[in-house]
């Protein structure tokens, strides 16, 4: 059961905040061999696990992004269209602005370079983890079927 934790089952990522305990089992001197039980008990895992209709959860950044008043509406949308949420706009000092927010991590993937193109190289950023949001139904369901293909190999 160790094993499927840590290899997942619906979309190859660790299993978190599972408790597993046997009830019953049953040994037998000659046909009793170790890999039997670990795959027995892999199966067992996998399938109640399929059973539960797990989801996967992913990371929730809050970013803070800095940049000219001229960008905003680029940054802005740019987040919107990465599956984030803008919660707020601030005025800096001297025609800077701060556009504050949740995007997912994995949308987040080389935004430096989006944030430099957006603001000719004036922009910067901070994030931190917010917390873990439910994968959308079509970013599961890609997720699960790239599993499944692996899996197949």
């Amino acid at each position: 059961m160790r094993e499927a934790l840590a290899e997942g089952v619906i979309a190859g990522y660790p299993v978190q905040d599972v408790r597993v305990i046997v009830h019953d089992g049953k040994h037998h001197a000659v046909d009793s061999k170790e890999i039997a039980f670990v795959t027995a008990g892999k199966r067992a895992f996998q399938a109640a696990i399929r059973d539960a209709r797990p989801v996967v959860l992913e990371p929730i950044a809050r970013v803070h992004i800095t940049a000219p008043e001229g960008a905003v509406g680029a940054i802005t949308g740019d987040l919107s269209a990465r599956r984030g949420m803008v919660s707020g706009t601030d005025s800096g000092k001297l025609g800077q602005m701060t556009v504050t927010g949740q995007v997912p991590m994995a949308e987040l993937a080389d935004y430096q370079s989006r944030l430099n193109a957006m603001t000719a190289g004036q922009g910067a950023y901070a994030l931190a983890l917010a917390h873990y949001e439910i994968v959308p139904p079509q970013v599961q369901q890609q997720l699960t079927s790239q599993h499944k293909v692996q899996d197949e190999d």
